[in-house]
Order: structure tokens, then sequence, then C-alpha cells
């Protein structure tokens, strides 16, 4: 059966059984017909990002509406392991590309926290438009779950806090003291959260504190990578990890 296009639905909007009715409309369906010129008894993938997805068949269209019939419904079961990142906020243009690899590789979620090298002003909460890069991306993989995007305005102190719901909290640290590799085994069980520093890396004392509050420091290899690179590879690894683990 070949990809179906997939379009996403609000958690509330969803109908309640099989064979109920639902007028689709907003953004999505603009997308629907108008980009993909999706015709009646065309069926269609819908998810919620929250776990829920559904096969709907398209009974009529108009120019801003579908009506959509319910033929059956999913729901997977929330992820038990996987990896967050914490990343110290910086100017990049490559931060779209992390939200697009996160939910490609079925990333937890992303935390930016203010740190001491941090360039440009971080803001107060998560965007908008990092919510729907990760929708586009969903819908292009097939991943259920959109990943917890936050932000930590009080630096150090809300990282650490922001650990203590997480099984494991490992440092990645460019430092010549720091020879334990992170591997997929540390990745395997349990919610693991990673914190990798901003553009030009982080200040020594801030990775004291961190591991002064539980954690544990590790090298992502002999290469100083770009911040963008080394989520990726952290993200890399927790997906590898993720493929023995039911």
């Amino acid at each position: 059966m070949a990809r179906l296009n997939s379009f996403h639905l609000p958690a509330q909007s969803w109908p309640s059984g099989v064979g109920e009715m639902l007028r689709f409309t907003g953004a999505e369906v603009r997308h629907m017909l108008t980009v993909l010129r999706t015709e009646p008894e065309r069926t269609v993938r819908l998810f919620d990002g929250q776990g829920r997805t559904g096969l709907f068949r398209v009974r009529e269209t108009d120019r801003n509406s579908a009506l959509l019939e319910a033929l059956s419904f999913a729901v997977h079961p929330a992820p038990e392991v996987g990896v967050t990142l914490a990343i110290g906020w910086g100017k990049s243009k490559h931060r779209d590309y992390l939200f697009e690899k996160m939910v490609e590789l079925h990333g937890l979620g992303a935390a930016f926290w203010p740190a001491v090298r941090s360039q440009g002003k971080m803001p107060d909460e998560a965007k908008e438009t990092w919510r729907e890069k990760c929708l586009q991306a969903a819908k292009q993989c097939g991943n259920p779950y959109l990943p917890e995007l936050s932000v930590l305005p009080g630096g150090l102190n809300d990282l650490i806090a922001f650990a203590s719901g997480f099984d494991a909290c490992y440092l990645a640290w460019e430092n010549d003291g720091v020879e334990r590799p992170l591997g997929p085994a540390d990745l395997a069980r349990g919610k693991s959260l990673v914190v990798i520093g901003p553009e030009g890396g982080l200040d020594d004392g801030e990775a004291q504190a961190l591991m002064q509050g539980g954690f544990t420091p590790v090298t992502l290899g002999q290469s100083i990578l770009r911040w963008e690179t080394a989520a990726t590879y952290c993200l890399g690894l927790g997906w590898y990890a993720r493929q023995g683990v039911k």
C-alpha cells in the first residue's frame, strides 16, 4: 500500500467512533485540497501528535473544507525510552533542521536554556513556528508523537530542576579530561536527558555545576562538533538504541 498523505487533527476535534463524519477545515485542509489535490473517495491519514492516528475516507469537498468518514483508529503507546536534548540557546539558522531530525529520529523533546556563551535573546516560551516544523516532519515520516518543546529561562537552576524528571542525565562536554563516550547502551533504558552547549561551548563553571547536579560527563568523540551536529548525533544514538527495545 502506498504511503498515505497525512494531516494533523487536534485531539479535541476527533470523532468518537468509526463511521462518524468529520468536517475538516483550516490550514491543513487547504493543503489537502489545493496543494495535494485530494479528491473524493481517497483515503487519508490523520494524527493528533499525541499517539492517536486514524484512516479517513474523503466523501466530499468544497472550497474550504472536506467531509471525512472515519474508517479506523489506532492508539500508539507512549514511548518509554528516548532522548530529550537540553541545548544552550544560540542564534542559528539550523534550528529548523533540529526539529525535523528530532521528529524523524523519534526524539522525545528539546529544552533551550540561556548559557554563559549564548548569543541572541531567547524567547520566553516555545514558538508556534517550532511546533509547525515538527508537524511537517511528522506528516512526512509518520511519527505519531510530536516532541515536547520548552524553554528554561532560569538557566542552570531551571535545567537542574528539569533533569529530575529523567532516568539518566548526561553532559556532552568538550574537555580533555572527559574520556567516557556516550553510546547507545546509555540511552537504551528509560528517558535520558543530554545537555549540549551553545555555539562556543560550555563555560567550565556551568559544566561543574551540572556535574554537581547529577549529570554524567560524556564525550561525543575526538572531533569538535557544531551544536546541530552534536544534537543529531545524540538523536541518532537514541534511535539506534531503541531498535532493540520493545
